[in-house]
């Protein structure tokens, strides 16, 4: 805690321009890759170049989706067992990572080359550009099981505490690229090929530089005993992957939905399949760096906003809102400006100029497509910035709100614009997400002045004497909390359940009811997914070790919170599950909400199932499995009478 109090004190200016340069520049060296490539390619192969290396661009999006699915897996995985001081298998997390990561890669590259081309026009290929799609998929498709591993390894770097080694590595890459793209194209004149191999080439030597690493961890030491699969904790590693992988494959769904939208209305139009195509290529490749700049401000900016958020500082966090946009504003209306006055420069910058009927349809859709990315952007970075503050029912929908207006838009825009009208779906979504994100920030930004205007007390861990810590766990409707606080009033010793959460939020600077929220009944559909981001692991992380502290200041009682899993390895730990029949607790949960007999049952079924998938989530053992505990009692008996038999117990054991 004491090191993170500058993030609440420092100018929230000067703290934004420490955290987000490093946030925008690990993706901008990322896209390095591939936009070197395309503009080489469309200057010395020309348009059909662009188009072909698009295609293939899908696959490679799914190769480095599986890579983040091993590699951020396996960074949260190690953060999570650091966190907890659980470091004995992290070897084996981050090896069965890397081997997943490789294995997979094989699996990509065997489905690219016994398709052949029949996948290349199923995502988009044409006759025309078929066999450069063939020349330059069938090279860079050989490097993709290494690719792949050297993506999970630099995850898996950074988290280790390497950061700069790990981009250091792809910027070695990424140089190599460029300086082997001119060479291999124009001056071995190996055309599109010749750009493969010098991608192929970059991604070897950062490979081996990524390999090179595992000699040295700073957190895990590397044996051949690390990359001997263990399921248990490969399926957390692929649990808390997921989201990356997903945020992946919805890039892959809108490229090849446009891509199919793009063929077959450009072939209806002067412009033929080819020219749309490969114009979609080189806007998308601009549009991905702005947006990559945005959302480097908004990912610097997290932990900041949750730090002072977390800390009450709501008239920092306010301040740190209106910096981000600001910044956010500046960079879209530069770019937009670039993009709308001069279009050409850009264009000509990826090659293909001196085909009048490309260059035409290539501007003006330029134009239009990138005409809103300013709202783009700023939408996005609200979406970030609700996910900051812990608002992830809001924060969820609106990160996705923009694309799925695109591909609805994309759809029936063109039947009656033509290949034009999937550019124009861009704008038109832009403004109805900024609308509706609009005026969920305009809430928010009113409930922060109102919670500015409020004082909370701090919450402290109370010191107590030596004795027996008892942990609560409890069914929804059984008044184990209630009985929680009779217990420690008997016993005359802290009780903790709201406090818990507060002192959490305090040490990791996470916003309180984030870490109130990660085990509600709020996330049905999309539970197991939201359980495994890592906003919500880190917010796990910072709540195991508040109980872990708590814990150690003395005798007391922690109510929920998987405390029970959390104080495993503790000696003077006694477990305790509250649980009673239905229809008692259906009753209770009418006389202490006002719920109506069948809402209280459904409330019970949703907030127990909530339980239960928070409680595999962190412990991997069932919630409420008998044996794992000293004591299972029926609350039915009366609640004063299941504290006397917990009190009991307790005495019994000679600690009071």
């Amino acid at each position: 805690m004491e090191n993170s109090n500058y993030l609440g004190t420092e100018k929230v200016g000067t703290l934004l321009r420490k955290f987000a340069i490093p946030c925008i520049c690990s993706p901008m060296i990322s896209c390095l890759y591939n936009i070197v490539d395309q503009i080489f390619v469309g200057n010395g192969v020309g348009y059909l170049g662009n188009a072909a290396t698009g295609v293939i661009s899908l696959i490679t999006v799914i190769g480095w989706g599986l890579s983040l699915f091993f590699g951020d897996g396996a960074a949260a995985a190690l953060s999570v067992s650091l966190g907890r001081g659980e470091t004995k298998e992290i070897h084996r997390s981050a090896g069965g990572a890397i081997l997943s990561s490789f294995l997979s890669g094989l699996a990509v590259i065997a489905i690219a080359y016994l398709w052949g081309d029949g996948l290349l026009r199923l995502i988009g290929a044409t006759d025309a550009n078929i066999q450069m799609a063939h020349d330059y998929g069938m090279i860079i498709f050989a490097m993709m099981p290494l690719a792949m591993t050297q993506n999970t390894l630099a995850s898996i770097i950074r988290t280790d505490g390497s950061p700069k080694y790990a981009m250091a590595a792809m910027l070695t890459g990424a140089i190599i690229n460029i300086i082997g793209d001119p060479l291999a194209i124009f001056v071995l004149d190996m055309g599109i090929k010749g750009a493969a191999w010098a991608t192929i080439l970059g991604q070897f030597i950062s490979f081996l530089i990524c390999a090179a690493y595992l000699r040295h961890p700073k957190t895990f030491k590397m044996s051949a005993a690390s990359f001997k699969p263990k399921a248990s904790l490969l399926r957390s590693v692929m649990a808390l992957g997921t989201s990356s992988l997903l945020a992946q494959l919805s890039i892959v769904i809108i490229t090849v939905v446009n891509n199919i939208l793009l063929v077959k209305y450009g072939a209806q139009s002067i412009y033929g399949a080819d020219i749309p195509l490969a114009a979609f290529v080189v806007i998308m490749k601009l549009f991905q760096i702005v947006l990559n700049i945005a959302i480097g401000i908004a990912a610097g900016a997290q932990p900041i906003v949750g730090y002072n958020y977390g800390a009450k500082n709501y008239d920092r966090v306010r301040q740190l809102l209106k910096l981000m946009i600001k910044w956010t504003a500046i960079v879209g209306l530069i770019f937009t400006a670039l993009f709308e006055l001069l279009p050409g420069v850009f264009i000509r910058m990826f090659g293909a100029a001196n085909d009048p009927a490309y260059f035409e349809f290539a501007v003006l859709c330029l134009r239009i497509y990138l005409a809103l990315i300013l709202f783009t952007c700023v939408q996005k970075v609200c979406a970030i910035f609700l996910q900051s503050i812990g608002k992830a029912k809001a924060a969820a929908p609106l990160s996705i709100l923009r694309d799925a207006l695109l591909i609805v838009l994309s759809l029936l825009i063109p039947v009656a614009l033509g290949v034009t009208g999937i550019f124009w779906a861009a704008p038109i979504a832009d403004i109805l997400a900024i609308l509706v994100t609009a005026t969920v920030m305009v809430h928010v930004w009113k409930e922060l002045s109102h919670e500015s205007r409020k004082k909370e007390s701090v919450a402290e861990i109370q010191f107590s004497r030596r004795g027996v810590i008892i942990t609560i766990a409890r069914e929804h409707g059984s008044a184990g909390k209630q009985i929680g606080q009779l217990v420690a009033k008997k016993l005359n010793v802290p009780c903790y359940y709201k406090e818990l959460v507060a002192i959490a939020a305090q040490e990791s600077g996470l916003a309180r009811e984030f870490i109130s929220g990660i085990n509600s009944d709020e996330n049905v559909v999309m539970r197991e997914l939201y359980l495994s981001s890592d906003p919500v692991e880190r917010a796990i992380s910072a709540q195991g070790k508040a109980i872990r502290q708590i814990a150690d200041a003395g005798a007391c009682v922690i109510i929920g919170r998987s405390a029970d899993y959390v104080l495993r390895n503790y000696q003077n730990v006694v477990r305790v599950f509250i649980y009673a029949p239905k229809d008692y607790r259906a009753n209770k949960v009418m006389e202490m909400y006002g719920d109506s007999p069948d809402a209280a049952r459904k409330s019970i079924v949703r907030s127990d199932n909530a339980r239960a998938s928070y409680y595999k989530s962190v412990s991997g053992q069932e919630w409420g499995d008998p044996h794992g505990y000293e004591l299972c009692i029926d609350a039915s008996i009366g609640e004063d009478a299941a504290a006397n038999l917990i009190c009991d117990y307790i005495n019994r054991m000679g600690t009071y």
